[in-house]
């Protein structure tokens, strides 16, 4: 029988459902050599504690910032500006940032954000971020504590392979969730493409643009993210080679590699430069010859995986200011190709696609792609830039041995 009293509390009830069923929002400790405007502290952590576009909507994550370690304060410093407006503590150590001024682990996840700042670079032109340091202390802490939560590494995980893999070798070994990398391979893809599922794959280039070290990175990243879903999965690499100058087209010449794909890669640009700047023509940069005038110091990065795949990344900074893949399948008619999208500052909206993946493994607990495609790169590059000190030559990798098997469901954004 329905009475007064009874529906008053049935009504309470429901009133109160709503609020039971969400979740206490995660407590976020954010560690990074700099935070201000245009950094990726700045783009990565103001949506962490602001929100984000996201598939249509916004999106304000179930997340908590609850305190903020910085390396360095240059000019145009934020940490003490955020933190006053988001009520969060800026602590002087990795430690005390963990256990947000407290005794014990204080945070569900940890963001490192290693990039920017004024940092030395060693003879390779790397940059020498502290992101092994940073996730040490961090390592320590759970280890001391008796605790582990997800760890978050932006871009590759060291500029030292060997460094790099004792990062995931600790994750794995103490048992939490990580994630790493790069933005481009979760951002939207024009046309809209992903390589099928163990498909077999004949021949692959990508096409990238800016200096070696920073950008390069994210080329390398964006095609392994492409190469990874070949039939057999991630094999590892054999060898490695870096060529620089003349050398590059000459190359292309000789058919080392595809200038069919080039093109293919190179017609999915917004951004063609030279003549197109100057009066909007259309152009073919390669059968001209127009991207051998534009480009004044073209690489080429050369990798040999286990499997017998030859793929090639071409930095063409100069002729173009977009990242674009291009891929022959075996017993296919034409190359496929692609433009990873990289919308403009200082909104850079595509950052938005790498917090949601973040914020889904903050969350449920479970990194939602290997962060061996990561390490793998991170060896990639280091060992290409070595080759290109010790004069261009060919390297022979034993220690990129690194196999994974790619997520099965696509991660970039398509809406």
């Amino acid at each position: 029988m329905l009475t007064r009293r009874t529906f008053i509390e049935s009504a309470a009830a429901t009133a109160v459902t709503p609020l039971l069923a969400q979740p206490a929002p995660k407590r976020i400790a954010i560690v990074t050599t700099i935070y201000r405007y245009l950094s990726h502290a700045q783009h990565m952590g103001d949506r962490f504690l602001i929100g984000y576009p996201i598939n249509g909507a916004w999106h304000k994550p179930n997340v908590k910032v609850v305190s903020l370690y910085v390396d360095q304060r240059p000019e145009g410093d934020l940490s003490h500006e955020r933190a006053k407006e988001f009520g969060f503590g800026v602590y002087p150590t990795i430690a005390e940032t963990l256990r947000a001024g407290g005794s014990k682990l204080a945070v569900d996840a940890v963001l490192i954000i290693g990039e920017h700042g004024d940092y030395p670079k060693n003879e390779k032109g790397q940059i020498l971020y502290p992101r092994f340091e940073f996730f040490e202390q961090c390592a320590k802490v759970f280890g001391q504590d008796g605790r582990t939560v997800p760890v978050y590494n932006d871009k590759h995980l060291s500029y030292s392979f060997e460094k790099a893999k004792k990062m995931v070798d600790t994750a794995h070994s103490m048992r939490f969730p990580m994630l790493a990398g790069s933005s481009l391979p979760v951002t939207w893809r024009l046309p809209d493409l992903e390589l099928p599922l163990n498909c077999e794959i004949a021949d692959a280039l990508m096409v990238g643009c800016g200096g070696s070290d920073p950008m390069d990175y994210h080329a390398l990243e964006a095609m392994q993210c492409m190469l990874e879903r070949r039939k057999g999965g991630e094999t590892g690499v054999r060898s490695v080679q870096l060529i620089e100058g003349d050398a590059v087209w000459k190359a292309g010449d000789e058919g080392r590699w595809s200038k069919e794909l080039l093109i293919s890669a190179l017609s999915r640009s917004d951004s063609p430069r030279g003549l197109t700047e100057l009066d909007g023509r259309t152009q073919d940069l390669v059968a001209s010859g127009e991207i051998r005038k534009l480009t004044p110091h073209p690489a080429a990065y050369f990798i040999e995986y286990n499997d017998g795949l030859k793929a090639t990344l071409l930095m063409v900074d100069g002729a173009v200011k977009d990242y674009m893949f291009a891929a022959r399948l075996r017993n296919a008619k034409a190359p496929v190709s692609t433009q990873f999208f990289l919308s403009p500052v200082p909104n850079v909206t595509y950052s938005a696609c790498l917090v949601n993946k973040i914020e889904e493994m903050f969350t449920t607990g479970v990194a939602p792609y290997p962060v061996e495609r990561t390490l793998i790169v991170s060896g990639m590059l280091e060992s290409c830039l070595t080759s290109k000190v010790q004069g261009n030559k060919v390297l022979q990798t034993p220690h990129l041995d690194v196999r994974y098997h790619p997520p099965k469901a696509s991660q970039y954004c398509r809406t």
